[in-house]
């Protein structure tokens, strides 16, 4: 990559993980934290350990997640964790500095509800756009899957938050607390899916380009994807060429397609939406009975 596209993306990278995360921020300032919810992840745990304590939520999300990143900074990539970093650190900054003293909503907790649940999955989804995250048990989400690719994380990281849901329905005191915890955290999962993926399972990508090569490589090297060649003929030319096919996790679509148009903007590329794919890297095949 040239050094001045890569100052571009690096700029782009930063622009939009500093905005999703006040957009992240927003949304638990201004609606899930006055409404006394504890969506699950560090920002729950956050809100939870701020009503006992009094602290400023930020502070206590960076404590929470400084020995999450000097982990990462060790086990995953460093791409992945500088936006990590930033986005861990920006969050701090917004909320305990930038939005303090501002009014909150104080209305129905179901708008609360709803709204925060928006702004909290549309700020989050523009992290992951850029291959980023907002810390927590995104990271360690991210070192489990190297280590046992194999696993169902989604139930993993869905165990974690109903934990952290259920402390916050004592802490609180309120059961209706928790109930709205989940109506925060379904809103938000389907604005990730609407920001990200458009709510697609999986993807099956094709691509045709002089450079497959290369596209391969990449893919492998930066996504930690298998991919497979055909040989094809075009029905026009008659010319044979390899046709590059890749099966992806749905949050790993949006990074191919960035490597893609990096190598060949003038590349052709089918994406099938998936509902499932089986096999080493994604669900066992024993498990889909």
């Amino acid at each position: 990559m040239k050094k001045n596209d890569r100052f571009t993306q690096i700029a782009l990278d930063s622009l939009l993980v500093l905005a999703g995360t006040f957009v992240f921020a927003a949304g638990l300032y201004f609606f899930i934290e006055p409404c006394q919810i504890a969506p699950g992840g560090v920002s729950g745990v956050a809100l939870i350990l701020a009503h006992v304590t009094n602290l400023p939520v930020g502070m206590l999300s960076a404590l929470i997640n400084i020995p999450l990143l000097l982990i990462g900074w060790r086990m995953i990539g460093h791409d992945f964790m500088w936006k990590t970093l930033l986005s861990v650190g920006s969050f701090t900054i917004f909320y305990d500095y930038i939005l303090t003293g501002l009014p909150v909503y104080q209305g129905e907790k179901l708008v609360s509800c709803l709204f925060g649940g928006v702004l909290w999955g549309l700020g989050i989804g523009l992290v992951f756009i850029r291959s980023g995250s907002t810390g927590g048990t995104d990271i360690v989400i991210k070192i489990i899957n190297q280590k046992r690719p194999h696993l169902q994380l989604g139930k993993l990281s869905f165990a974690l938050d109903v934990l952290i849901i259920t402390i916050s329905v004592f802490v609180f005191n309120s059961l209706e607390s928790g109930l709205f915890s989940i109506i925060t955290m379904f809103v938000c999962t389907q604005i990730i899916d609407v920001v990200i993926y458009g709510g697609d399972r999986g993807k099956l990508v094709y691509i045709f380009s002089e450079k497959n090569g290369e596209i391969s490589k990449r893919i492998m090297e930066e996504i930690d994807r298998g991919t497979t060649f055909f040989r094809a003929e075009g029905g026009y030319t008659g010319r044979a060429q390899k046709v590059l096919m890749c099966a992806l996790r749905r949050n790993e679509y949006y990074p191919v397609k960035r490597i893609v148009h990096e190598i060949d903007p003038n590349a052709f590329m089918i994406a099938a939406d998936s509902s499932e794919v089986m096999g080493e890297g994604f669900l066992p095949l024993e498990q889909q009975k």
